[in-house]
């Protein structure tokens, strides 16, 4: 494919040195596209011939820097034959690099950028506009905030991403799905919870602060049901019914994965739907609870734990966790129920809370051992006696 290719030198007005020299640049051209080399010298502008792209003059330091400007010259040539006859794909930056002497190397998206900007910063004024290289430098600082994030935040959203090219693929607007044979990487996390004595202190608390105290309530409700955020917002009166043990219990569907979840409700969520039944924003919105915003709710949790002894970053969601952990699965109750009370559509989600629970598992096992060495105790005994 035959490729346009052109040379020009150039001098940046508007980077004077101190003796009122201006630098002098390369511009390599391939196909439109640019790559600036610096030349490492420098002209008075009054003795730049913009036309000829050379220096003026009859000075011997003229004709040696007329004579450098054409030796590089030669080389970039040099260099664009050598990359045609290895059959290598000339771009203005391999152009670059070959003359310079860099040895082909993966590229790595960040240097890329960086040298895409440094090229525009140098050339703010003669092409290019300062807001012009903001907005690539804002684009390169969102990108390393996007490289920093977790990678479990990461996978959500490529997931996200994922299926919306696939719905292009099936539209025939992509020729090719880029995600084809690519797997989304994550990484085990530990889902943090309340223990027994965590969650007491949090319900014994005496605060004084009425939007604290409401907050806290709130808290504990969801530690109780199981409910995340926005499921506890939307709940009304019509959610709460008896269920098949004639005792009431929350029916409604999750927001996230609309599914059904039937949850009978413990006495201290009993208690908080009671307290509240004639709070003024129950009254007015119809709902079973005068639900804060979740910034507030987040704001005021880390208020709460302080004055608990909490050292743990106490968020909401962390009430689910504590409902399948501390609440339910260490007290016994089987997983296939604690996974149909969360809402969940697979009994593998339920499963990352196994781990927690090992001191379930413990307790249980040191009771099996006291059996049996009470056991053994009694069969050495009658061995002693020959009984």
């Amino acid at each position: 494919m035959n490729r346009t290719f052109s040379l020009l030198f150039h001098v940046l007005k508007h980077k004077p040195q101190p003796d009122q020299t201006v630098p002098i640049y390369m511009r390599l051209t391939v196909d439109g596209r640019r790559a600036e080399v610096s030349t490492g010298r420098y002209v008075d502008p009054n003795k730049w011939e913009a036309k000829l792209q050379k220096a003026t003059g009859k000075t011997d330091d003229i004709r040696s820097l007329n004579d450098y400007l054409k030796t590089l010259e030669q080389q970039v040539y040099d260099a664009h034959q050598q990359l045609m006859i290895a059959g290598k794909t000339i771009t203005a930056e391999t152009l670059k690099n070959k003359f310079a002497g860099v040895d082909d190397r993966p590229r790595m998206l960040i240097p890329i950028i960086q040298q895409h900007n440094d090229n525009i910063k140098a050339l703010i004024g003669s092409g290019y506009s300062r807001p012009t290289w903001v907005k690539y430098n804002t684009t390169q600082t969102h990108i390393l905030d996007f490289l920093k994030v977790d990678v479990n935040t990461n996978a959500k959203y490529i997931k996200n991403l994922k299926k919306i090219i696939q719905e292009c693929v099936a539209k025939n607007w992509l020729d090719k799905n880029p995600f084809l044979d690519y797997k989304l990487k994550a990484k085990k996390t530990e889902r943090e919870f309340l223990t027994p004595a965590e969650l007491q202190a949090l319900e014994t608390e005496v605060f004084t602060v009425e939007r604290v105290v409401l907050v806290r309530d709130i808290f504990v409700f969801s530690c109780y049901t199981g409910l995340s955020y926005v499921d506890v917002a939307n709940l009304t009166p019509d959610n709460i019914a008896l269920g098949i043990d004639g005792e009431k219990w929350v029916f409604t569907h999750r927001q996230k994965t609309e599914t059904a979840s039937r949850i009978p409700l413990l006495p201290p969520p009993l208690e908080i739907i009671v307290r509240y039944a004639r709070h003024p924003k129950v009254v007015h919105s119809g709902r079973l609870l005068p639900v804060p915003s979740n910034q507030k709710l987040n704001a005021y949790l880390k208020e709460i734990a302080a004055c608990c002894g909490i050292k743990k970053e106490l968020t909401f969601h962390m009430a689910r966790h504590t409902f399948a952990t501390t609440v339910t699965l260490t007290n016994g109750v089987p997983m296939e129920t604690v996974s149909k009370m969360l809402g969940h559509t697979k009994l593998k989600t339920t499963q990352i809370y196994s781990k927690i629970v090992d001191s379930k598992v413990s307790n249980d096992m040191r009771q099996l051992r006291t059996k049996y060495a009470g056991k053994l105790e009694v069969v050495k005994g009658k061995e002693a006696t020959g009984g």
